[in-house]
């Protein structure tokens, strides 16, 4: 089992500046790595997560440091439940944590015979397992594709369909082609638990929350989650209207400095490598 270690945490910290005395929103606490660090440089947190497995891990932290932690048990598509005089930055630590992907019984992994479960929160109805039961070999297909890339996708569907494998073993031998069985994975995972959707909602939410002056970080992991960032960000930070009429609208917000992981850090945490660092700050 790989030690929880957090993504550019460094160049988070590094993106946010000075946060003493500032209250940030962790939209995705997991581990507690950026809360933990966010707290320990002077920065009160309101943290977000719908696992409930972490919940002893956000109590420990809370015996540590008492009001200046706040955690909140839900889907971060929630934080419009906060005023926005409460926080001064939001951060966003997407995809899925080591603590998920390494416990089998979870269902995320390939890697580890288990149900083929994939809930963040598993007080959710709906599994991995019931969303192949109830999709049709089409919609199944188009999950795989839209959230995989996965290129034979209508084959695999109707082979999923067929044989309904019920553990991540029977799914990974169903797949004939190695280099589909991530995809395969992930795209199942992000449709189970509406990933895509909880992201825009949460961003539609921050835009207009974030104070002037203040920063949203987003951490992504794969091109589609990124490419929506990317696509959100580049909204934000464009002139509305036509430049060359006096009526056009400023961008509200600035982009940040797009980060990598440094070799450095991909020697030490091979999970990182494909993470991406992007910013805006508002105002």
């Amino acid at each position: 089992m790989m030690k929880h270690i957090p993504v550019l945490l460094n160049d988070v910290l590094e993106m946010l500046g000075d946060i003493r005395g500032h209250t940030i929103v962790d939209c995705t606490f997991g581990a507690g790595g950026y809360t933990r660090a966010f707290l320990e440089r002077g920065a009160n947190v309101i943290a977000f997560d719908r696992d409930k497995n972490v919940i002893v891990g956000a109590e420990q932290i809370k015996k540590e440091y008492g009001d200046r932690f706040r955690f909140i048990n839900d889907d971060f598509s929630t934080i419009n439940q906060l005023d926005n005089t409460e926080f001064d930055d939001v951060v966003f630590d997407l995809g899925i944590s080591s603590m998920q992907i390494d416990n089998g019984d979870r269902g995320f992994s390939f890697r580890f015979d288990g149900p083929l479960d994939m809930r963040m929160d598993s007080g959710t109805k709906h599994s991995a397992l019931d969303l192949i039961k109830e999709k049709s070999a089409d919609e199944l297909a188009d999950i795989l594709y839209e959230y995989g890339d996965v290129k034979k996708s209508r084959l695999l569907a109707k082979i999923i369909k067929q044989e309904l494998p019920t553990t991540t073993f029977q799914l990974r031998d169903l797949i004939k082609n190695p280099h589909d069985i991530a995809p395969v994975f992930q795209a199942l995972r992000i449709a189970v638990n509406d990933e895509m959707g909880q992201i825009k909602s949460a961003l539609e939410s921050v835009h207009d929350m974030l104070r002037v002056g203040g920063k949203c970080a987003c951490v992504t992991f794969h091109s589609i989650e990124d490419r929506l960032v990317k696509n959100t960000f580049k909204q934000w930070t464009t002139n509305v209207g036509d430049p060359r009429l006096p009526e056009t609208k400023p961008a509200e917000y600035k982009m940040l400095k797009v980060y990598t992981p440094s070799d450095e850090e991909l020697n030490q945490n091979p999970r990182a490598r494909s993470a991406h660092l992007r910013g805006v700050q508002k105002g």
